[in-house]
């Protein structure tokens, strides 16, 4: 049997995560998990007064547990700090899962570009953003350390905190302690 993997599409609004996403869900059948995807329909918004990292955490739980069943999923997040990439990682690694980061990236013209295009064509399914939004996304994202996209050993967690395991408990609020 293949190892169950946990694949991280990384990178801006409009760079191509969701596109790659699906097209890896299609060709190998494997669940991909996209918050845009539940926070458009129920909620009309991006983040919603502090839903998206519920339901962020939600995913990342589920994507434990389908890692745990002997099956592969796709979180499709953005995850644009190193820390939450690290988290995901050791959250796939517990749960005896290989992890796979897809970093991708483009020209900033053509993200912004792609980004409002799929506003107007596909409205029910992104958020409108201006260019206020992306210049603060810009200035947000840390993009992959090298280190990070040649599957390094997972660096210490920030000082304060026992584990990328608690860290990521913190970060997202409804993903519970791992016991396991």
């Amino acid at each position: 049997m293949i190892r169950p993997t946990l694949l991280l599409t990384v990178g801006l609004p409009g760079s191509g995560k969701t596109t790659l996403a699906k097209r890896v869900a299609d060709e190998h059948r494997v669940l991909r998990l996209t918050p845009d995807d539940w926070m458009a329909p129920l909620f009309q918004h991006n983040d919603a007064g502090g839903r998206r990292d519920i339901l962020e955490g939600r995913m990342i739980w589920t994507a434990h547990e389908v890692l745990r069943s002997g099956a592969s999923v796709i979180l499709d997040f953005g995850c644009w700090s190193s820390e939450e990439r690290y988290a995901i990682r050791a959250v796939a690694e517990i749960a005896g899962g290989r992890f796979e980061l897809a970093y991708l990236e483009i020209g900033e013209d053509e993200r912004r570009a792609r980004a409002s295009r799929r506003w107007i064509e596909m409205p029910g399914s992104t958020f409108p953003m201006t260019d206020a939004d992306h210049d603060l996304y810009l200035a947000s994202f840390h993009p992959p350390t090298p280190e990070e996209l040649a599957y390094a050993p997972i660096p210490d967690p920030p000082p304060g905190v026992g584990s990328w395991l608690e860290w990521a408990s913190q970060r997202w609020p409804t993903l519970p302690r791992f016991d396991r």
